[in-house]
């Protein structure tokens, strides 16, 4: 069994989430949780939100008993569109300026399965 939480278009670049979104992969939701809760990152607060959404998920779609026993079989931090801005520059021209935004995704899986 598999459970999914996808956080879209999070007002930061995936480029510096992906570190700690790998050191989330393949503990338990309930260690993942405790690894995001004390890093001072602003990507541990989205991860944080998406891991609780698939907890309660797995909790209340799943009916699974013990949430917080599975294990994080996927957590990525991925790019998603650019918000385009300029900058005005001198002489009238502009800069372009690309603000990024990322989507989280996080599936939990049974700790008993082993993942491949």
């Amino acid at each position: 069994m598999e459970v999914t939480a996808i956080t879209r278009n999070a007002r930061m670049s995936a480029f510096k989430g992906r570190p700690l979104a790998r050191a989330c992969q393949g503990l338990t939701a309930a260690d993942a949780l405790k690894v995001v809760e004390f890093s001072p990152k602003k990507a541990a607060q989205i991860i944080k939100k998406t891991l609780l959404s698939a907890i309660a998920n797995a909790a209340h779609n799943n009916n699974v008993q013990e949430p917080g026993l599975l294990k994080v079989k996927i957590c990525v931090l991925d790019e998603s569109v650019r918000m385009r801005r300029y900058w005005p520059t001198a002489r009238g021209s502009a800069h372009p300026i690309a603000r990024r935004l990322c989507h989280c995704k996080v599936v939990l899986t049974d700790a008993g399965k082993e993942a491949r």
